[in-house]
């Protein structure tokens, strides 16, 4: 029974000895990218999820391949989960947008760790520093002492002043 997967499984080892060799060409090059570009570790941590689930990704399409799954069966099953991941988000349509929110706050907005931000609001005057941005809230810490968790699509949401960086003497 084996020997008649023989080539099947010579190239699914081939494939893991691949995934590992370029997962670990992908951590060293991350590293050096975001070290040149002062991207500071938080950041540089979400970037090598995404490639990794990339590099996963790809990782199983070639399995699929390799072992010669049927694509109507294979599209079928990824259909079905996609609409049950689609009516999961949609009922939780929250989780989707904090999700998406942090994209746009990860790639197109000023904001930073360590930046002091006053967030305009006409029922709070919150005035603090970042002290963290994670996929679904930013975290701050305001001048009275308060730990404050914003989800992101708040800060999307509402206006932000960014007042400097926490080592700066802008009061």
């Amino acid at each position: 029974m084996i020997i008649a997967y023989k080539y099947e499984i010579l190239l699914t080892a081939i494939l893991i000895v691949l995934l590992v060799i370029v997962g670990q060409l992908i951590k060293v090059a991350i590293r050096k990218f975001t070290i040149l570009k002062s991207i500071d570790l938080n950041r540089r941590k979400i970037i090598l999820k995404l490639h990794y689930l990339i590099l996963y990704l790809l990782f199983v399409i070639f399995i699929v391949i390799i072992w010669g799954v049927d694509f109507k069966d294979f599209t079928v099953f990824i259909s079905s989960i996609l609409a049950v991941l689609g009516v999961g988000f949609f009922a939780q349509w929250s989780i989707l947008s904090n999700l998406t929110a942090s994209v746009i706050l990860f790639f197109n907005h000023p904001v930073r760790i360590g930046h002091r931000i006053r967030v305009i609001d006409k029922d709070y005057d919150w005035v603090g520093t970042v002290e963290d941005i994670s996929g679904f809230f930013l975290f701050m810490k305001t001048d009275k002492g308060e730990y404050i968790t914003i989800p992101n699509s708040i800060v999307l949401q509402h206006g932000i002043e960014i007042l400097g960086n926490a080592d700066d003497d802008i009061g």
